[in-house]
């Protein structure tokens, strides 16, 4: 069987594991152009630093993949509420986002993670500003590379009415 087609039966066998819709695993660029790039959004919305450890590690495990495979790729995290906790230094003291014990003890781990999927292997990062400004969180604040959104919650919506698959962590 040529290399190709087996590239695709591994593809798909993933995606089936996974649980994908067929639907939802390509979508071309743009009217006429046949190469596929997958989408995918993450979902992250929640307090747990050994979640989003999880999290990334997922994320990391499918561009690799996709990059072993040379399959084109689209995968961005789209950061809401407690997701705001993994994108800044500050210990966000006095919201109901502030740090806590566990994951100041990862802070550095983590950051180092999310900093190298989006700067090595292309993952967009995305963070609601209804979140960041309910906060007064300058700016400033965020770790380089974050992409302010107007709001998360509409970002995911749109971004699965364009085709990207969404997964959430548990």
């Amino acid at each position: 069987m040529p290399s190709h087609i087996q590239n695709v039966c591994k593809f798909l066998i993933l995606a089936v594991v996974l649980g994908w819709p067929a639907q939802t695993l390509f979508a071309e660029d743009s009217p006429g152009d046949s190469d596929a790039v997958v989408k995918v959004v993450y979902h992250a919305d929640f307090a747990d630093p050994r979640r989003f450890s999880a999290m990334l590690t997922s994320i990391n495990n499918m561009v690799t993949f996709y990059q072993n495979e040379l399959v084109d790729y689209d995968v961005r995290i789209v950061f809401v509420a407690h997701g705001i906790r993994f994108l800044t230094d500050d210990k966000l003291k006095d919201t109901p986002f502030s740090s806590d014990a566990a994951l100041d003890e990862r802070r550095g781990n983590l950051y180092g993670r999310l900093s190298a999927l989006n700067s090595v292997q292309g993952v967009k990062l995305e963070l609601c500003d209804i979140t960041r400004s309910g906060i007064g969180l300058p700016e400033d604040d965020l770790y380089k590379g974050v992409e302010l959104v107007p709001s998360g919650v509409v970002r995911i919506a749109e971004l699965q009415s364009r085709g990207y698959a969404y997964i959430k962590i548990e």
